[in-house]
């Protein structure tokens, strides 16, 4: 099996972690990972693909092992952790790559995708949104009020998505065996999460993805121009990031292959192997 490493790179003065295993000759693969996460969620997929893939896995800025500035140090917005991501790449010399998306990842991913489409050979699209058709009713909920009006009563609900049972219900949610989920997850994530001051960032970042949904038509525009090989894989029973958000893509990219797991929001504890046989099958075969 092949090993992993663990890395760092400086990227606009802030140390960004990764992970990375395969040879770096084969085509690669950038595994963009959710909130509240980190490169930590892809710990036994990237064993999975490394042996086809050059696999880089980054922590964005604030999370997982790479630099976590206060809020008022550094401005948490998708636009910059995009541009951080997109400077590791260029610091590792990559001009072509496929983009695996969860969460968070996807507008990282399309953001970046929409700054250089000639470069990435495609789309592995793992519950996340480009679509208002797929806003879960939870989500909708504490984040609508929060992008409309930013105030001390809307920060409070969305506080709840820093809580450790929350934190552990999005691990757990849709599962098909609750036993067979790991732990490490959450216990990992919410120890980042509880460090001093990144309440703060976090509730910036969750008010700025209101500028993810303004660019979704924008997106849609450039997933019809470009074309992008797409697999879909979803977690069926994921409340915020529901169904009609995997089916909505294919609106704009009918020749995607879509997958249902039967899982949440977080799949890869138990279909990791299912998850890698359909990339490999789909990009390297």
């Amino acid at each position: 099996m092949t090993q992993t490493t663990y890395k760092t790179a400086t990227v606009g003065g802030r140390k960004i972690f990764y992970r990375e295993a395969g040879d770096a000759a084969l085509p690669t693969i950038v595994l963009l990972h959710g909130f509240p996460t980190s490169s930590f969620m892809f710990r036994n997929l990237i064993p999975l693909l490394a042996d086809r893939f050059h696999v880089i896995a980054p922590d964005y800025v604030g999370f997982g092992q790479s630099d976590a500035p206060s809020a008022t140090e550094f401005d948490y917005t998708f636009d910059n952790l995009t541009a951080h991501v997109a400077g590791l790449i260029d610091a590792l010399g990559l001009t072509s790559y496929i983009l695996y998306m969860q969460d968070f990842g996807g507008p990282v991913g399309f953001c970046l995708f929409a700054q250089r489409p000639e470069a990435v050979r495609g789309f592995v699209i793992q519950n996340t949104n480009a679509y208002m058709a797929g806003v879960g009713e939870p989500a909708a909920q504490v984040f609508l009020p929060l992008w409309e009006n930013r105030n001390a009563e809307t920060e409070a609900a969305a506080r709840g998505f820093l809580a450790a049972g929350t934190t552990q219900f999005q691990y757990l949610v849709g599962a098909r065996d609750e036993a067979a989920i790991s732990p490490d997850n959450w216990t990992h994530d919410q120890a980042l999460l509880d460090r001093p001051g990144t309440d703060a960032y976090m509730l910036d970042l969750l008010d700025d993805y209101k500028t993810n949904v303004a660019a979704y038509d924008s997106w849609h525009a450039a997933f019809r121009a470009h074309t992008p090989k797409t697999l879909i894989t979803w977690g069926r029973g994921d409340p915020f990031f529901t169904p009609a958000g995997a089916e909505a893509f294919l609106a704009d990219l009918p020749d995607a292959k879509l997958v249902w797991l039967d899982s949440g929001h977080f799949v890869l504890d138990e279909n990791a192997e299912t998850v890698a046989a359909e990339i490999i099958d789909t990009f390297a075969a």
